[in-house]
């Protein structure tokens, strides 16, 4: 298959991923001992995984935005992982499950994500493998896939930005914040017994 093609097999699988999520969203609750008080901070952290998946992905999208398997990036967050957009979603994922107060759900999201877009990295790396040939290679072995190593940590002195899409990458990443009012709205609708519980994770 060619890249495009595994793209828009991605995009129709979270698709679909979406739309299964909010369905166990409106069925799900979480359970802790420590009750109320321990829910509401596992929304905030979950608040800020998704705040800080935003900030990364427009980040990264500086300096790859338009260009993607067209040139070869190795500088900024690319240099300490090949892959940071994809990361940074998968921090998204997790606050996404985190607003149904749950860790366990919030995992199972991050994994989810990771499953995905593991099958999509697989096929660009075979791409920029036979297009660039032993640079992408040594890259392949010196930079980690997903999570990122600083200490690689090098940049260019100047940078060539496409504010299109920065922007367009931006407007995507805000989908994540969705997360929060809807859960909201179904932790509100099963509180009065408008919907019915049937999943309780801690």
């Amino acid at each position: 298959m060619q890249i495009h093609t595994v793209q828009t097999i991605r995009k129709i699988v979270l698709y679909a991923l979406v739309v299964l999520g909010v369905f166990i969203f409106a069925v799900t609750t979480s359970v802790h001992p420590g009750g109320g008080t321990v829910h509401e901070m596992i929304e905030w952290a979950g608040i800020v995984l998704i705040v800080t998946c935003i900030l990364g992905r427009t980040w990264a999208s500086l300096y790859i935005g338009g260009r993607k398997i067209e040139e070869f990036v190795q500088t900024g967050p690319y240099s300490v992982t090949r892959n940071p957009l994809y990361f940074f979603s998968f921090l998204g994922a997790a606050g996404v499950g985190a607003q149904v107060g749950s860790i366990v759900l919030g995992l199972i999201c991050a994994l989810l994500a990771y499953v995905v877009f593991y099958v999509v990295v697989r096929r660009e790396e075979d791409v920029l493998s036979a297009r660039y040939g032993k640079s992408y290679s040594e890259y392949l072995v010196r930079v980690p896939r997903f999570i990122p190593n600083p200490s690689l940590w090098h940049d260019e002195p100047t940078l060539t930005i496409r504010p299109p899409r920065v922007l367009m990458t931006f407007a995507d990443a805000l989908v994540f914040l969705l997360a929060v009012p809807i859960a909201e709205l179904f932790e509100y609708l099963q509180n009065g017994g408008i919907i019915p519980v049937l999943l309780k994770l801690p």
